[in-house]
């Protein structure tokens, strides 16, 4: 099992920036790949950005490539997401998730799941 706590969520105006962050626990961190995913309300979970086992790797939606930035701390166990400039519309519940298969974007590649964190953009 691995186990996955995302903190740093909040409320931001748009155009400002957060930084996410998913502490793992458990198997070995650098077994996994490791993915953001969001959930607005309303609306089916998407796949944000992601990050293969040693982060020489990543993948973004198209939404977000050149706002997000995903990285991982191996030594620290730590995915984070880093988002800037952004936008009412990247309101959403955000998770990581865990899971052995490279440069997927499909949820059910992900074995492991966070609680999520909530983040809400202000216009």
């Amino acid at each position: 099992q691995v186990q996955l706590v995302e903190s740093g969520g909040g409320l931001v105006q748009a155009g400002n920036s957060l930084r996410l962050s998913c502490a793992a626990s458990g198997r070995t961190f650098t077994a996994y790949a490791m993915g953001w995913f969001r959930q607005a309300p309303g609306k089916e979970r998407e796949f944000v950005a992601h990050i293969n086992w040693s982060g020489s790797s990543t993948y973004y939606a198209d939404s977000v490539k050149g706002r997000f930035t995903i990285s991982r701390d191996n030594a620290k166990n730590t995915v984070y997401l880093q988002m800037n400039s952004l936008k009412p519309e990247d309101t959403a519940v955000y998770y990581c998730a865990a899971g052995r298969r490279p440069n997927s974007t499909y949820i059910p590649d992900y074995e492991f799941w966070g609680q999520g964190t909530q983040v809400t953009v202000s216009s």
